[in-house]
C-alpha cells in the first residue's frame, strides 16, 4: 500500500478528514453557544458531561504522573549496561544470578529472560557484542554552544563508544556557520566513536516540506550506504535520531540495545524514552517553566499507556526497518509522530512501541528576548499541533477497501487520536468559560436554577481538580535539576507561583496553538515549512546584551563627539 502522504489536490474523503478535528473542535463551542441560546438545561448538562469527563481524565493523569515518575526513578537506577552484558552469555549469567532473592520487578523480568535466552537455540537472540547504535543528530543553524554540551553527554554514556555511529546531519539551508561548526565537531569529536559523519541535506529537494523528516532522511539513505560499503547488516543496527541540544540518559543506548535483543520481533518495534523539557529549566521565563513542565508530564504519561505511546522528538528504529519503509516522511513537519502511523500501516498493523523508562533531556524553549520566546513557544505548539494533520492519513487508511489492518483495533486508534486533538483544542475553554454561557447568552436563564448553580458547579469541580495541580507541583520539583549557583534560594517560591498561570497558558498555547493548526487544515492552507524553534543559552543572551549595550556606548560617544 503506498504509505505516503499524498501531494496536491487531495480526494473529497482526505480533505474532510482534514477537516474533521477543525470541524469538531470549533462545533463543540458553537454546540455550547446554540444550547445556552436555546435551553440552559441542556447546555448545562452538555457542559457538565464534558467537565466531568475531563475531571475524570484528570484524576487518571495525576494517578499516571506518579506512576510513570515512580517507573522512570526505578528504571535510571538499573545498572543496564550490566544488564546489557549479561546478554552476552544467557546461560552463565542465568546460572550466576536465578538463586539471588531480589523481588524488585525489573530484576525478576530480567532473570526470567535470560532463563528463555538460555533454552533457546544459538543465533535465535543476537548478542550485544555484534550490535551498532546509529546516532542521527539534525541541526539547522544551531550554535556549537548548544550542540556540543549534547555530544559530551553522549560521550559520557555508558554504551560502547565503538559500536556508535554518530551522523550529524545539517542543513544546507543554515548557512556557513553549520556548515563550519560540522567541521569542528567532527574533528574534535570523531576519534571518540566507531566513526563521526557530516552528512548536509541539499536544499529544495523535490517532494519535500522544508523540514527535519528530509534532513535525516536523506541521512538515513546515506548510512545505508555506509553500511553497506562496511558489511554491517541491518537488523544489527538500531538508530536514533535526537536534536541536537538533547541529552540522552547514561544507560539510554544500553537500555535501548538490551530491549532490541530480548523482544523477538525486534523489526516491528521502535523504542521510545521519556523526553523531559527539563536542560534549562531554571533559565526560562514562567509560561514557558510551565508549558515545558506539562510536556514532560504529557511523556512521562504516555509511557503508561502502551496501547496510545507513540514516536514523539528523539525515538529509535533498526535500521533494516527503516530501509523498507524509505525511512521518515519528507512530506510532513511532524514527522515523529507520523512515523508511528507511517511503520503501522506499513506492517499492516504488526507494530509497537517500546516504552524506554530513562529520559533523553531536552532544552525548553529560550530565545534571545522575552518577546521572541513567547512567540517561539506558541510557534512550536502550533507545530506539535499540526499532528491534527495525521487524522486524515489514519482515517484514509482505515475507511478503505484496500485497508491492511484489522477495522476495530485501528478504529480504536483512530479514535483516541482524533479525540485527543479536539480535547487539546477546545477542553480549556470550556471549562474556563463554559458555566458562564447560559446566563450570558440566554435573557430567560436568570428564571432558571439550572443556569445560576451551572458557575458554582462548575468551580467547584475546578476546585477539586486542584488536587492535580498540587500533584503536579510535586512531581515538577523531583525532576528539576540542581538549581545553578546564579540564582538565589527565592527562585524556588517562583517555581510554586508560576503554576498560577496554568489556567491561562492552557488557553493561550495549549488551545489557541490547537486552534490555529486545525484551523489551517480545515481550510487548506497547510503548513509546509518546520519552523525552527530558535535554540539559545542564558550565556548567549547576556553575552548578546553585552555586545549591544558597547555598540550603543560607541554611537553615543561618536554622536557626542568623545
Amino acid at each position: 500500500m503506498d504509505i505516503e502522504i499524498p501531494l496536491g489536490k487531495r480526494t473529497k474523503k482526505y480533505r474532510f478528514l482534514e477537516m474533521l478535528p477543525g470541524i469538531l473542535s470549533y462545533g463543540a463551542i458553537i454546540l455550547l453557544v446554540i444550547l445556552s441560546i436555546l435551553s440552559p438545561v441542556l447546555a448545562s448538562i452538555y457542559l457538565l458531561s464534558i467537565i466531568l469527563a475531563a475531571f475524570v481524565k484528570a484524576i487518571a493523569i495525576s494517578y499516571r504522573v506518579i506512576s510513570g515518575y515512580s517507573n522512570m526513578e526505578k528504571a535510571s537506577r538499573v545498572d543496564w549496561n550490566g544488564r546489557l552484558s549479561d546478554l552476552e552469555d544467557p546461560k552463565e549469567a542465568y546460572s550466576r544470578l536465578r538463586d539471588n532473592q531480589s523481588k524488585e520487578l525489573l530484576y525478576q523480568q530480567h532473570v526470567d529472560r535470560l532463563r528463555f535466552m538460555s533454552a533457546a537455540e544459538d543465533g535465535y537472540y543476537p548478542k550485544p557484542s555484534n550490535i551498532y547504535n546509529a546516532l542521527i543528530m539534525p541541526a539547522y543553524n544551531e550554535s556549537i554552544e548548544v550542540i556540543e554540551p549534547a555530544l559530551k553527554s553522549v560521550l559520557d554514556t555508558t554504551y560502547d563508544k565503538k559500536r556508535l555511529i554518530v551522523v550529524f546531519a545539517y542543513e544546507e539551508r543554515g548557512g556557513v556557520d553549520i556548515d563550519t561548526t560540522a567541521k569542528i565537531l567532527k574533528k574534535k569529536y570523531g576519534k571518540y566513536f566507531h566513526s563521526f559523519h557530516i552528512v548536509k541535506h541539499p536544499k529544495d529537494l523535490p517532494n519535500e516540506v522544508v523540514g527535519k523528516g528530509g534532513n535525516i532522511t536523506y541521512a538515513g539513505k546515506w548510512l545505508e550506504q555506509y553500511l553497506q560499503q562496511e558489511e554491517i547488516a541491518f537488523s544489527d543496527v538500531i538508530v536514533t535520531t535526537m536534536d541536537c541540544d538533547n541529552k540522552p540518559h547514561k544507560y539510554y543506548f544500553d537500555y535501548v540495545t538490551y530491549e532490541y535483543i530480548v523482544h523477538e520481533d525486534r523489526k516491528h518495534l521502535s523504542f521510545q524514552p521519556i523526553c523531559l523539557f527539563t536542560n534549562n529549566i531554571w533559565d526560562v521565563p514562567a509560561p514557558m517553566r510551565v508549558v515545558a513542565t506539562g510536556n514532560s508530564f504529557w511523556n512521562i504519561i504516555s509511557s503508561m499507556r502502551p496501547y496510545s505511546l507513540r514516536n514523539f522528538a528523539s525515538h529509535s528504529q533498526p535500521m533494516n526497518a527503516l530501509v523498507e519503509m524509505n525511512f521518515w516522511s519528507t512530506r510532513t513537519i511532524v514527522e515523529d509522530g507520523h512515523q508511528y502511523w507511517r511503520s503501522y500501516f506499513y506492517f499492516d498493523g504488526n507494530y509497537e512501541v517500546v516504552p524506554i523508562f530513562v529520559p533523553i533531556y531536552q532544552d525548553a524553549v529560550l530565545s534571545n528576548g522575552y518577546k521572541k520566546t513567547l512567540k517561539a513557544q506558541f510557534v512550536q505548539l502550533r507545530r506539535w499541533s499540526y499532528g491534527a494533520s495525521d487524522v486524515a492519513y489514519v482515517g484514509n487508511n482505515v475507511f478503505s477497501k484496500n485497508r491492511t489492518v484489522k477495522f476495530w483495533p485501528s478504529l480504536a486508534r483512530f479514535i483516541r487520536l482524533l479525540d485527543g486533538h479536539v480535547t487539546q483544542a477546545c477542553i480549556a475553554l470550556i471549562v474556563a468559560f463554559g458555566g458562564w454561557a447560559p446566563l450570558v447568552l440566554n435573557g430567560e436563564a436568570a428564571r432558571s436554577v439550572a443556569a445560576h448553580q451551572l458557575p458554582d458547579t462548575v468551580s467547584l469541580i475546578q476546585q477539586i481538580a486542584m488536587v492535580g495541580i498540587l500533584v503536579s507541583i510535586f512531581v515538577s520539583f523531583k525532576l528539576l535539576p540542581p538549581r545553578p549557583e546564579r540564582y538565589k534560594k527565592s527562585r524556588n517560591v517562583l517555581m510554586v507561583l508560576q503554576w498560577a498561570l496554568m489556567p491561562v497558558i492552557a488557553i493561550v498555547y495549549s488551545s489557541m496553538a490547537s486552534y490555529n493548526a486545525q484551523t489551517h487544515l480545515l481550510f487548506g492552507k497547510y503548513l509546509d515549512k518546520f519552523d525552527v524553534t530558535e535554540k539559545t543559552t542564558v550565556e548567549m543572551n547576556d553575552q548578546s546584551r553585552a555586545q549591544n549595550k558597547k555598540k550603543r556606548d560607541d554611537r553615543d560617544a561618536f554622536s557626542s563627539g568623545e
